[in-house]
């Protein structure tokens, strides 16, 4: 008997922003997938049987493919189907979120790692580390700046929920800093992703699975 899925399984866990990221295109492609949460403490076999470098989150499909990486992933999700045409992008749009992905799992994750972890990184102070986040976060600034909507590229995209989850945790390290911050644009945005009910519903928390068995769909329809 095969051990494959018959539905696409993710396993997650809650507050990281790559998985996040992930449940988030998963919820606005409609795709109904069956998802495992875990605590990184206790990672599952199963999961480092098909990822053996245990980070979340891994997509395992009903075909035995498995895809380990949160913007393929997000990739994956809107390219089988996307209602909301999040990932339907002139080659310039496209451009430009390919540009800011890499930015922010780049440049700007390296500084926030830092000033979340500051302690961990004794080369700088926290407040530098936050100064130079706040740097990376510029361009969003900008392009936010450039148009009265809500949204980067002026309607909900892919880079939208691509980037949430991290800007998200940036503030999350200390609230009163980032309001205080000068990106008031970027503080707008976010707080009006936060408020979506897509993203309120990505973020419900769930039964860990190690410890109840439990598995639970991903289903709630954008609109």
């Amino acid at each position: 008997m095969s051990d494959e899925p018959q539905l696409p399984l993710l396993y997650n866990f809650r507050r990281c922003p790559y998985a996040i990221r992930a449940r988030l295109a998963i919820i606005a492609s409609g795709i109904v997938v069956n998802v495992r949460d875990i605590v990184l403490k206790h990672k599952p076999e199963p999961m480092l049987a098909i990822s053996p470098k245990g980070t979340v989150p891994v997509l395992q499909l009903p075909n035995g493919v498995v895809i380990d990486e949160s913007a393929d992933i997000a990739l994956w999700a809107l390219t089988q189907r996307d209602p909301q045409q999040l990932f339907k992008l002139s080659t310039t749009e496209q451009q430009w979120t390919m540009a800011q992905l890499a930015r922010n799992d780049g440049e700007f994750k390296h500084w926030l790692d830092r000033y979340k972890y500051f302690d961990r990184f004794p080369e700088q102070s926290q407040t530098e580390y936050f100064t130079a986040a706040l740097a990376s976060l510029q361009p969003l600034e900008q392009q936010l700046a450039s148009h009265a909507d809500d949204f980067l590229l002026q309607r909900l995209t892919l880079v939208d929920l691509l980037l949430l989850p991290f800007v998200r945790q940036f503030a999350l390290v200390d609230d009163a800093a980032f309001a205080a911050a000068p990106l008031p644009r970027v503080q707008q945005w976010l707080a009006h992703g936060l408020a979506q009910p897509w993203f309120i519903y990505a973020m419900q928390k769930r039964p860990i699975w190690l410890e109840t068995g439990t598995e639970y769909p991903l289903l709630l329809p954008m609109h």
